[in-house]
């Protein structure tokens, strides 16, 4: 898995919780043996993917991990019951969320802090034909919308917004930026796809 963090690094400080939150973070770390501050890095990433997919790095996870429903990735790979004990917390985070409302902003990271959410109408900046996008995110200060049943992936970049053709290609998330340049890849069913290998359709 591409940008893998070591297990001395630094876990991406959490955002306030409520009273209620702290309560279910703590339950959470007790029922799956999970440190509290983990709870709380997977918290933060499903609320910033609209509580239906989360890519966030901890230390307890082997640095870099990605959850969806169906689909559960951690640093260290061959750890079969460390991934279905984040899958297990996931499920149970993301049926709490389900219940309550999710933020409508874009979170906008640093380099190397990558952010979810589902897509929504309220300020939305990409072009309104192409419906209602399935991810919306943002990485080194460049935020994308997938829209997969236009086909269509849009980048924003200091305010030129660029339309691509992503074809049969199902993107599923991003790939962590080594580098300090301007450009992000994505993953999809077939590995690796960068956007300048995607064809325009448009950009001004």
């Amino acid at each position: 898995m591409a940008g893998k963090f070591s297990s001395t690094e630094e876990a991406p400080k959490a955002e306030a919780f409520s009273d209620n939150e702290e309560t279910i973070v703590k339950n959470l770390a007790d029922k799956y043996s999970i440190p509290k501050d983990a709870v709380e890095t997977v918290l933060c990433a499903l609320r910033s993917g609209g509580g239906t997919m989360a890519q966030f790095s901890h230390p307890f996870f082997g640095g870099m991990a990605q959850w969806s429903s169906g689909m559960t990735m951690i640093g260290h790979m061959f750890d079969h019951a460390l991934k279905a004990k984040l899958d297990a917390l996931c499920t149970d985070l993301a049926a709490y969320l389900r219940a309550r409302p999710i933020p409508a902003e874009t979170t906008f990271r640093e380099e190397q802090d990558v952010s979810y959410r589902s897509g929504g109408a309220t300020g939305a900046w990409w072009p309104q034909n192409l419906g209602a996008p399935s991810a919306v995110g943002a990485q080194n200060r460049l935020r994308y919308a997938t829209f997969p049943e236009t086909h269509r992936l849009v980048i924003e970049d200091s305010g030129r917004i660029t339309v691509y053709d992503t074809g049969d290609l199902r993107i599923s998330g991003v790939s962590q930026q080594q580098s300090g340049e301007q450009t992000i890849s994505f993953t999809s069913q077939r590995g690796l796809v960068r956007v300048a290998d995607l064809p325009i359709v448009s950009s001004a």
